[in-house]
């Protein structure tokens, strides 16, 4: 099977890694995800104190900058790798345009349902996961091979939204649980978010893409 190229996917990929190298190199680590992180308590319009630290990213740009952060190169490494593999499929699949589209989406859906958890948390969310969750949704709609029956009047394409988000959901549901809140606190809630957001913008763009053709 050929891989696409994948220019816009490449492009994040770059980005993320220099990002993260050149925060590395410099030792801003701690800065970067003050002054950049999402911080759910930030979106509920409560403020945190910036006379003690400094300019910080506006709250409503926060879930796009906190997706360009991360915890380290296991973190980086693990997410742009599923970028990598999902990432160009579904770029040839939805044009480059669409497909930033559908990443922005993806992060801010991620943004929204750590919120929508807990709007009150101080603890910084960080990382590509939720964006890359939204491309990863996507992939499963485009390219299952398992071909999903109507259930009753329900459409088959909506059968398998609900399916794939369910078992979505549960897988993520049941890493938080093993984890009990290891491997540096994963977000679940911001995977959820993005996934979700990727298996129900699938269907809209790729109609959009091919009315606008």
């Amino acid at each position: 099977m050929n891989v696409p190229s994948g220019k816009l996917t490449n492009g994040l990929i770059i980005a993320n890694v220099l990002v993260f190298l050149l925060i590395w190199l410099l030792g801003w680590e701690q800065q970067a995800v003050l002054r950049g992180g999402l911080f759910p308590v930030r979106l509920s319009g409560e403020i945190i104190d910036s006379t003690a630290h400094g300019w910080m990213v506006p709250a409503w740009l926060t879930p796009l900058s906190s997706a360009f952060l991360h915890s380290g190169f296991i973190h980086i490494g693990f997410n742009m790798v599923m970028l990598l593999f999902c990432g160009r499929f579904v770029e040839q699949a939805l044009g480059p345009q669409l497909m930033a589209l559908l990443y922005l989406f993806g992060a801010y859906a991620a943004a929204f349902a750590e919120f929508a958890v807990d709007s009150q948390s101080m603890i910084p969310v960080i990382g590509a996961s939720g964006a890359i969750s939204a491309v990863i949704g996507a992939y499963a709609m485009l390219f299952a091979r398992n071909q999903v029956e109507p259930l009753g009047p329900i459409p088959g394409y909506v059968v398998r939204i609900i399916w794939l988000s369910l078992a979505w959901i549960a897988i993520q549901l049941m890493i938080g649980v093993a984890t009990r809140g290891g491997l540096n606190g994963i977000a679940i809630f911001a995977h959820i978010g993005g996934f979700v957001a990727g298996v129900l913008l699938t269907r809209p763009l790729l109609q959009w893409r091919f009315r606008s053709a």
